[in-house]
Parts: C-alpha cells; sequence; structure tokens
C-alpha cells in the first residue's frame, strides 16, 4: 500500500516498531544506523550465536545503512538522503539531532515536503521534557502501573517493555496521515508523539475516574476494585489459569449468567447464587440488597468449577456456550496456536543462518498484501546500494489550498462497537473524516454501559469510556433486523470511502453487506473487518474482549509476581494495542485509494496486532526454548528497579537506575556512604546479587517521604523515577496538561472530559469535534443531508420502524 514512499529510520529501542509496521505496509525502510551499528542490535534476548532477537523482531525488512551524525560528512550524507526521501521517523531524544545540526527545521528546510515523525517520552517542550525515562518510569507516569498488580505489593509493569510500543504504534499512523495530508497540500510536517500521552488509553477511561465523580479503579491481582466490589478475571485450570469477563451490566450481565447456568449445572454453586440479576448486580450490592459475600460466594464457586477442567477443555465449553472464558496461554503455548497456524501467522526469518519464527503481517489485506518482513540486515549492507542511486521526489504542484484537517472529506460508516475498533474511528474523526456510527436501541454499543459512568449514574449516555471512545461521530439510529435498514445501509456505502466493523465474523455477511456486496455498490471502497482472532480459522467465532485477548496472546502470564498467580495487564489489553495497527492499515488503504482510486479489504484479528508488543519473546521462545515470565518489576538491564512504598495509603514510586553511575548518584542521595563505596554493588551483576538487600534499603529510605519529593530529587540528579500516578493524579499532571491530553467538550446534560488525539501535527488541525453522539442523534441528519432522502422518505422509514 505504501510502495511509493521511502522512510528514513533514525529511531532506537524506544521507536523501531513504527518503522517495521511502516515496512509491513510496502514502504522502503531505510535503518540509518551507527558505524557501531545501532543500540538494538546489543540489546537480548539473544540466540545462541549472539545474535539479538529484539534487534531481529523489530529492525528486519528494512534496508541498513551507515552514516556517522557525529561527522561532518555523515550530516551531509544524511541530508542529501532526506532530498529523496517522504519520512524521516525518529526516537533519539529532546534536542538530540539539533545538537548535531540536523534539527527538524534543517531537515524540512532542506526538503519542505518531508514528513517527519518524533517519538519522545514525554514530548519536546514543557514541564517534564527533559525527565529521563523508561518502560517502568513511564507506566507509573501514566495511570496504567496503578491499576495493575496485587493490593499488597507494589504495581508491576508487564514483563517486556510496553511504554514505547505504544507510542511507536501511533507514531506509525500518525505518518501515515500527514503522508495522505502531503498528497493533497504537496507540504511536509511534523507527527509529534509522547509515550506518556498514549498509555493512559490502556485504562480503559479508568483516567478518567476522578473527573467523572466515580470510584478510581484499584489493583486486586488480575482484576480491579470498584468501591465495595472486587472483581476478578483470573481463575484457576487444571493445568494453568484462564481470564473470565466476570462482570456486570446490560452488555455482558447476561454472559455472566450463562457462566452461572454452566456452574450450577457442573454442581459447583447453588440455584440461588446462580439466579442472581447480572445485570443489575452492582446496583443491588451497593443498595445492600445483595450482599457482597454472595458475590464472593459465586466467585469462588467459578474457580472450583474451573480448576476441574483443563484449559483446553475450557476453551471448548467457551465456545460451545459463548462463555466470556479463554485460557491464559504463555509464548511457548502462542507460538504453537491452531489458530495463529490456520492463518499463516507465523514467518521465518534468517537469524545468522537460523531459521526463527517471528509475529507476520498484522493485517491480511486481499488486493495489497502487507509483507513479511522476513529478512535481517546486516550492518551497512545497502549502503553502496543507497547512495549510489540517489532518490528524486516527484511531486505534483499543488494550486488549491490544503483542507485544515487531514482526512477533510473522508466519509467513514462505522459498524464499530466495544474498544478497539471506536477508539480507531475515534481518530478518523479526529483527523477530520465524516464518521457515521450506526447503532441500534435493540442492541447499541456495548461500551455504552462501559465504567467509568458519571456520577455512578447508570445510563445510556452516562458512560466516560464511550464518551472518549466515540468523540466527534454521528450517530444513526437503524433496526438491522428491517430490509429498509438494510437498503438505507447500501446507500451510505455508495456515499462512503470507508466501511469499517467489528462483529461477529459472518455477522455482516448475514445482512447482505459482506466486502464481495458492497464492492458492486462502490468499486473503490475501503473496508476493514477486525475481531478478536481473526475472520477465519478455529476460533474465529470465538466472541470477546480484550482482557480474553491478551489471555490468548500470552500477555496476562507476563505481568505478575513469579510466585503467585497472573495478574496480566489492566483490562482489555489487546483492544488498546491493536487499536494502533487497525488506525495505520485503513489510512494505508485510504492513501492507496486516495492514488490509484483501488479499494481494499482488511483484516485484522487483534490478538495477532497485540504479538508485535512482545516479537522478542516470541523470537526467543522458537530461537531457544525459553519461556518468557512474569517479573515482577525486574528487568535484566537495570537494578535497582521498582516501585517502592511511600509515606501514606498506597502511594509508590517508581525507580529505574540504568548503569553505575546513577547508582552511585542514587546512593549520594540516600545519604549511604556504605552502599555507594561497596565494591560488591559496583557492577550490574554485583547489585542483582544483592538485590532483595539494596531494595530493602531503599524502602527505608522512600517509606518516610512522599512519592512527589523522591521523585524529585531523583530526576534533579538525572535518575529515572516517577511516582506511581493514578486517575487523579494524571488529570492534574503538568505535562499532559501542557499537551491538552483532557479536553472538556459541550454536553446537554452534565460535563463531559474526553482524552485527546494521541499525536499533533504542525500544519493541520486534529483534536475531537465535538462530543460523544446520542444514540440516533444524528438520523435526519444523516438520510436528509448525506443520502438526500426527502421528507416522505424519512417519515416512511420512521412509520416503518426502521429508524430508532
Amino acid at each position: 500500500m505504501l510502495s511509493t514512499y521511502r522512510v528514513l529510520d533514525l529511531t532506537d529501542e524506544r521507536g523501531h516498531l513504527a518503522g517495521l509496521m511502516l515496512a509491513m505496509l510496502g514502504a522502503e525502510v531505510i535503518k540509518i544506523e551507527p558505524p557501531n551499528g545501532v543500540r538494538t542490535r546489543r540489546i537480548g534476548p539473544f540466540d545462541a550465536s549472539g545474535a539479538s532477537l529484539t534487534h531481529a523482531a523489530y529492525d528486519r525488512g528494512k534496508k541498513s545503512v551507515v552514516v556517522d551524525l557525529e561527522s561532518m560528512s555523515g550530516r551531509d550524507a544524511l541530508l542529501d538522503l532526506t532530498k529523496g526521501a517522504d519520512c524521516v521517523i525518529e526516537s533519539m531524544g529532546v534536542g538530540a539531532l539539533e545538537a548535531v545540526g540536523l534539527g527538524h527545521e534543517t531537515l524540512q528546510g532542506n526538503n519542505p515536503s518531508l514528513v517527519i515523525g518524533t517519538l519522545t517520552a514525554f514530548g519536546h517542550t514543557g514541564p517534564k521534557a527533559q525527565w529521563p525515562a523508561t518502560d517502568l518510569t513511564l507506566m507509573a507516569s501514566a495511570c496504567t502501573m496503578a491499576f495493575t498488580g496485587d493490593s499488597d505489593r507494589s504495581p508491576v509493569r508487564v514483563a517486556l517493555p510496553q511504554a514505547f510500543h505504544f507510542g511507536a504504534a501511533v507514531l506509525a499512523g500518525g505518518v501515515v496521515a500527514a503522508l495522505y495530508e502531503r498528497g493533497r497540500s504537496g507540504l511536509g510536517q511534523i507527527v509529534d508523539v509522547a509515550a506518556q500521552q498514549v498509555i493512559p488509553m490502556a485504562t480503559q477511561a479508568g483516567v478518567l475516574a476522578a473527573a467523572c465523580n466515580f470510584p478510581t479503579p484499584t489493583r486486586t491481582g488480575g482484576g480491579l476494585s470498584i468501591g465495595p466490589i472486587d472483581l476478578r478475571l483470573v481463575y484457576p485450570a487444571r493445568d494453568g489459569f484462564v481470564s473470565i469477563t466476570h462482570v456486570f451490566g446490560n452488555a455482558i450481565g447476561p454472559m455472566t449468567g450463562r457462566l452461572m447456568d454452566w456452574v450450577l449445572e457442573e454442581g459447583f454453586v447453588s440455584a440461588d447464587l446462580a439466579g442472581l440479576d447480572w445485570v443489575n448486580l452492582a446496583t443491588l450490592i451497593e443498595s445492600g440488597q445483595v450482599s457482597v459475600k454472595q458475590w464472593e460466594d459465586a466467585k469462588a464457586a467459578v474457580a472450583r468449577c474451573t480448576a476441574s477442567k483443563t484449559k483446553s477443555e475450557l476453551l471448548s465449553i467457551a465456545m460451545d456456550r459463548r462463555l466470556l472464558m479463554a485460557p491464559i496461554a504463555d509464548v511457548a503455548d502462542v507460538l504453537s496456536s491452531e489458530q495463529l497456524a490456520s492463518r499463516d501467522y507465523f514467518r521465518q526469518i534468517d537469524v545468522n543462518g537460523t531459521d526463527v519464527a517471528a509475529p507476520g503481517p498484522f493485517a491480511v489485506s486481499r488486493h495489497n498484501p502487507l509483507r513479511a518482513a522476513a529478512k535481517v540486515a546486516s550492518l551497512g549492507s545497502h549502503s553502496n546500494e543507497v547512495f549510489s542511486n540517489p532518490r528524486q521526489l516527484d511531486l505534483p504542484k499543488m494550486s488549491n489550498p490544503a483542507p485544515l484537517a487531514p482526512l477533510e472529506g473522508v466519509k467513514v460508516v462505522d459498524f464499530m462497537w466495544s474498544l478497539a475498533g471506536p477508539f480507531t474511528s475515534r481518530a478518523l474523526s479526529d483527523l477530520g473524516a465524516t464518521v457515521v456510527k450506526i447503532e441500534s436501541i435493540h442492541k447499541p454499543d456495548a461500551a455504552r454501559g462501559f465504567l467509568p459512568i458519571w456520577d455512578n449514574e447508570p445510563g445510556l449516555e452516562r458512560s466516560a469510556l464511550f464518551d472518549t471512545a466515540n468523540a466527534g461521530k454521528l450517530s444513526l439510529a437503524l433496526d438491522m433486523r428491517s430490509p429498509e435498514a438494510i437498503d438505507v445501509v447500501r446507500d451510505l456505502v455508495g456515499w462512503a470511502d470507508l466501511v469499517c466493523e467489528s462483529f461477529s465474523p459472518g455477522t455482516m455477511r448475514s445482512w447482505g453487506l459482506h466486502y464481495e456486496a458492497l464492492t458492486e455498490l462502490n468499486p473503490r471502497l475501503v473496508m476493514l473487518s477486525t475481531c478478536l482472532t481473526g475472520q477465519f480459522g478455529p476460533t474465529s467465532t470465538f466472541a470477546g474482549y480484550g482482557n480474553l485477548g491478551a489471555a490468548l496472546s500470552g500477555f496476562y502470564g507476563l505481568a505478575g509476581w513469579p510466585d503467585r498467580a497472573p495478574t496480566g495487564p489492566f483490562g482489555a489489553y489487546t483492544d488498546y494495542t491493536s487499536t494502533h495497527f487497525m488506525l495505520a492499515t485503513v489510512l494505508a488503504a485510504l492513501d492507496h485509494q486516495r492514488r490509484s482510486g483501488v479499494g481494499e479489504y482488511i483484516d485484522i484479528a487483534q490478538t495477532e496486532a497485540a504479538l508485535h508488543f512482545i516479537s522478542p519473546a516470541l523470537l526467543d521462545v522458537s530461537a531457544t526454548g525459553r519461556v518468557a515470565q512474569r517479573a515482577g518489576n525486574d528487568d535484566p538491564e537495570m537494578v535497582p528497579h521498582g516501585g517502592f512504598p511511600c509515606a501514606g495509603d498506597d502511594n509508590w514510586v517508581a525507580i529505574a537506575v540504568r548503569g553505575d553511575d546513577e547508582w552511585q548518584r542514587l546512593c549520594q542521595v540516600m545519604g549511604r556512604g556504605d552502599l555507594e563505596n561497596d565494591p560488591a554493588l559496583a557492577s550490574l551483576e554485583g547489585r542483582r546479587s544483592a538485590q532483595g538487600r539494596i531494595e530493602e534499603e531503599i524502602t527505608k529510605w522512600t517509606r518516610t517521604r512522599s512519592a512527589t519529593e523522591i521523585m524529585s530529587v531523583l530526576i534533579n540528579n538525572e535518575i529515572a523515577a516517577h511516582s506511581v500516578q493514578s486517575s487523579a493524579e494524571c488529570l492534574a499532571d503538568t505535562q499532559l496538561a501542557h499537551r491538552q491530553n483532557f479536553i472538556w467538550t459541550e454536553h446537554p446534560d452534565r460535563q463531559c472530559l474526553v482524552e485527546n488525539t494521541r499525536f499533533s501535527l504542525s500544519r493541520s488541525e486534529v483534536g475531537p469535534k465535538a462530543r460523544a453522539p446520542f444514540l440516533g442523534e444524528h438520523t435526519f441528519e444523516v438520510l436528509s443531508d448525506f443520502l438526500a432522502y426527502d421528507a416522505n422518505q424519512i417519515a416512511d422509514l420512521a412509520a416503518l420502524e426502521v429508524l430508532e
């Protein structure tokens, strides 16, 4: 899809996923490496030959060119390359390019059509821009860590770094959006992504809870606590664990009822408990009509039942009975997945002469298949080719003024629901597209009932999560059981550029709205279908949310403590990771449509896309048989590294010491000359041997001080640290405020706060245009303005109860 573009990749381990995504989408990606190679070549895990599997995971599919940016000739060489490039992506850090005379203004002055994508921890400006940061401290800064782990221990992160992957995945989509806009204006611009601003998506709007007058979630180990209710999402199996979406409400309560019916049939629960009102149980507990003990007894009954069966048996039962239950897989299970094999997902890549299985393309596209990115280039192997064949850009002259927003004029029919899909179409709306969301009062978007809810009052228009996932869209209410509603959709397809849907496979076909039928109406249509495990394969019909996706794809077992059951990352984790791959792929298809007039059909399995966030672990188990495990907050390259208790109730600070010099400074800050001068602790290996002792000594120091005090003194000494922030702290965070991360929108009935777009553009407008729509709020507008239906046509549809 992006084969017309050349990308210069100056990223390190913080941003290299973005280059891989662009390469898989078809761009020519050239990795710019220093003479001794990019840093990721020296980051583990390593195979038997010593090759970095992290480098293989994320820098495959790219060309390698050596450029010494520390020399004048190297800087000139890069400037020459940018003259023929469409895009530069970089994650070198604030001021790094400016320090070698290659700042963004210099690069764009050299090539005004150049798109520059930049990823930093906190942003290029603002009070925290210069702060040192690691995966751990970023996760602490962005609310997700506060929600993850056991209540009697430190909050935890996922064992493999995630923070910068969130930013890199967003960067790829932002770059494609800017390239799309450049096709209209002829001008480049800067795409600015701060990882801290992206990560809170993984709180499932929990970051907004304090503003909503709703109880802020707290971690409970494989679940969460909201007020008096402890939700449990991890249960035992005979041979491991399973994840169950064991919650209440209009959307999921009926499925919990089916779960309890099965537990009753198996003989593990009484009829009285199984027969509770699972839709309204939260309200009944809060009112005292159902006791907390009854809820605890119900969870215990489910645990006894699941513990009696294997993970494989439980998955079969879940599919047969349509239960929200999935086995918690480790990376070895993922590698041997029958579903992934049926979709030919894993690809063999050559790592120093050995074939290693690696995650394959994150989307299955019909007309322009994604590239497998199967080759890892040796250092500088493409230098001669690239430098001896200078590339010239041939962009058309633009006579008309560019639209204010990149996707202005793009029209989207949105059948997305729940989380991953709506976040994608929300991003399209932020970029200027007109997005028409189709719902029914008989089956509204499940997210309308998801927590947090404003003032803890249920209702279709009360969910802060729905607000933030659907801001800026228009709502058309249709009863899709009616043939006349299908006719309306067919008319909308003729109007649209893109149709996106996230129903269970086969739903659109049952309405006669599958891709083949829709392209008869609109041959240039782009269509995206997304679900948990893909449109085909033995588990394609498995219905569930992203917490089950996280279980199936190996994430759950990578979060928690090695001596306890897995806690998993918070909430519907694969929804928050896969949505960025959806956006980049859809934008690439729209850009190809703009250039060629040709449409596309895209199938994205959310579990497959998410696996790129843990690629090194999958390559490792393939190459060496090592199976990555949860490890609390341990890190192979940093000691000390973890969360430490501070003064007050459940207050924590994350500290990551990145080297021997930082260890010395930490000892000085603590006033511990004995530790500073202990030769046994002067090296990483020595500190690892004494890790328990070191953590005890740090805890003595932190426990009597506030997290803010510790954070400030460590940052002033250039040691990566951050208080573990929950909702209230993030809402008050000065850096997030600097980047305008939280936007108040007008609402007729209440306050409304949403999260802003995950990236900014230097020249184009991007951001939410309005609050999320009421169900059916824009029905008349859509039918009359977009489809030119007259009043009589609309009245006839209303009389037939097609419109809701």
